[in-house]
């Protein structure tokens, strides 16, 4: 049974594996076994990463790239199989929330918003599907958002891009599971990232999210390996198409 949630001799590329849920989603990968590729716009925050999954024994190398150059990401593709051969496991955990009201929303920021929450994830999977499809093995792990169910303040663009990864999750999962290619996605709730800083530097405000949930307490990155082991690891092989909202029972309330 063991052998279910064994990444051991798999590749795995994590975007915005720099910080937050990223490093978090890196850090259990490598611990189940898999050789992780971090890639982001920021070289020294990626290279952190990388030591600390070497300190707990892992194999970790850093691409560095923006992933709002569309035109680029074949080329990125290309660089992440270099240090341990084309992914079989791609997590997409980049994105951005520029917390903008729906008066301050510019076509320049909803654009930057979709080019990463959402854009990105579409064409560098699309750019590692062959290589999967010819293995006939591979996992595409997407980032919702508790916003690609519910609508906050200050979240037009980013809920409209989050909102489009689930739905997006579900038409990769109908274009290339029968390849043997599963997708889904893990949709946060409240954790202590950079994306959420300002919710977590107001005490009251943080306090009142945690109450909104099921369990009593908002998120720890370190809840989320569980559900990413799983979903990358051939324990869920007969999964396809899914959210998963590790939200300690918010959206159940």
């Amino acid at each position: 049974m063991q052998d279910l949630f064994d990444l051991s001799g798999r590749a795995a590329l994590v975007t915005g594996g720099g910080s937050g849920i990223g490093r978090a989603i890196a850090q259990a990968l490598a611990g189940a076994g898999a050789d992780v590729v971090v890639l982001g716009r920021r070289p020294d925050p990626l290279t952190e990463t990388v030591a600390l999954l070497a300190e707990g024994g892992g194999t970790a190398a850093v691409v560095v790239g923006d992933l709002t150059r569309l035109d680029g990401i074949p080329v990125l593709a290309e660089q992440a199989a270099v240090p341990f051969g084309p992914p079989d496991i791609l997590v997409t955990a980049a994105g951005v929330n520029l917390r903008e009201t729906a008066e301050e929303v510019t076509p320049e920021s909803w654009n930057e918003t979709l080019a990463i929450n959402l854009s990105a994830p579409f064409f560098l999977a699309r750019a590692l599907v062959p290589a999967m499809r010819a293995k006939g093995w591979g996992r595409i792990i997407n980032i919702a958002s508790l916003q690609s169910a519910r609508a906050f303040p200050r979240g037009v663009a980013y809920g409209a891009s989050k909102g489009g990864v689930a739905q997006l999750t579900r038409a990769m999962a109908e274009a290339w599971s029968a390849d043997g290619i599963t997708c889904n996605a893990i949709a946060p709730g409240f954790f202590p990232t950079d994306l959420t800083a300002a919710v977590f530097a107001d005490q009251e405000r943080a306090e009142h999210f945690a109450r909104q949930t099921a369990i009593g307490r908002n998120g720890r990155l370190e809840d989320l390996h569980g559900t990413a082991i799983f979903l990358a690891a051939p324990a869920s092989d007969y999964l396809t198409g899914q959210v998963v909202y590790v939200d300690g029972g918010f959206t159940a309330k």
